[in-house]
């Protein structure tokens, strides 16, 4: 097991670099003119000279290359076109956003669809399973944002159960200063109750919605494994041998679990670019949206900041996956000892 994972960390590095440097150079490609959004369309020549040498793409490829290289160990990104602030900075004020939506958001999918999935893969044919089925189909048919709006209309402006969508607290409120820039911790830290509650209310729609879509695909990976695994003849042969029932839950639900770590590690990915629908639908100031709203404004270092992150985060999950993986089947990692 020790080689197996040594062997995925040794890959973790190169590829992130492969991603990096892949990422830079097409945006620099790409038939785009950031100097025009500083300067306008008609900037004179000696406008847009300046204006190059202030953010740097008066150099060389290679220069720039280099200097973007060399900032990468730092986690320097440079300063953003549109700002003119640090682009780790900024990053590092929307990063805990998405993290703590997506997270929160997954971890309650997983505690539905899990022992959910493996009731009713018992229940074979009852109302239950008819039930979860239809949800499923229905709530991963519709596109996140729409279930978002829907959400809006019904919990927000119908009942008024939650909070206008204007960001991650009431607009009067002020965020504590750190010092995880997470808002959920910081406000606990900083003893602020009221806060946690405010950022708890913001933050409920919009993890109610990811965990509404999130939660049908996982139940249905769960149900029909649960279902090959009860229905295999190794588990026939087990309980056949006498094993305790103990003991066959726990071989039920080891190898059970594989197929939804592999569906919930691309799902996870997935959810990191797909969160600017829900952000934008919540107001939540997100990575998502500062990806989305930076590459309108062809920033390049924040747009090659945001790719070495979502390129870190995608690669972090796979590579957790994949141990996860070999840990619940040990074949995985002997077919590549």
């Amino acid at each position: 097991m020790s080689g197996f994972v040594l062997r995925r960390l040794l890959l973790f590095l190169p590829q992130l670099l492969a991603i990096a440097i892949v990422g830079f150079a097409l945006l620099r490609l790409l038939p785009v003119d950031p100097v025009s959004r500083i300067v306008g369309s008609f900037g004179t020549d000696e406008a847009r000279q300046s204006a190059k040498e202030t953010i740097g793409l008066d150099r060389s490829f290679g220069e720039q290359l280099g200097s973007f290289l060399e900032g990468l160990l730092t986690l320097d990104f440079g300063e953003s076109f549109v700002s003119g602030d640090s682009v780790r900075a900024e990053l590092g004020d929307r990063i805990p956003v998405t993290l703590q939506l997506i997270g929160i958001g997954f971890v309650l999918a997983l505690v539905i669809a899990i022992p959910l999935g493996r009731y009713i893969a018992s229940k074979v044919g009852g109302r239950i399973e008819k039930v979860t089925t239809v949800y499923a189909l229905f709530a991963g048919a519709q596109p996140d944002f729409w279930w978002g709006l829907i959400f809006l209309f019904v919990f927000f402006f119908k009942l008024g159960w939650f909070p206008a969508p204007l960001g991650q607290l009431d607009p009067t409120q002020i965020a504590p200063d750190g010092p995880t820039r997470f808002i959920f911790i910081d406000t606990l830290v900083h003893g602020q109750f009221d806060l946690f509650v405010s950022a708890l209310k913001h933050y409920a729609l919009p993890i109610i919605t990811l965990t509404f879509v999130l939660t049908g695909p996982i139940l249905k990976i769960m149900r029909q494994s649960a279902l090959d695994v009860i229905s295999s003849d190794y588990l026939l042969y087990a309980k056949a041998s006498g094993f305790t029932p103990k003991r066959v839950r726990r071989m039920t639900a080891r190898n059970s679990f594989a197929p939804v770590v592999t569906i919930t590690g691309v799902l996870l990915v997935f959810a990191l670019g797909g969160a600017v629908l829900i952000e934008t639908v919540f107001a939540l100031p997100g990575l998502g949206r500062y990806a989305l709203s930076r590459t309108l404004d062809t920033d390049f270092p924040a747009i090659q900041g945001a790719i070495v992150f979502m390129a870190a985060f995608g690669l972090t999950v796979y590579l957790v996956m994949d141990i996860l993986y070999a840990l619940l089947d040990p074949r995985v990692r002997h077919s590549r000892d």
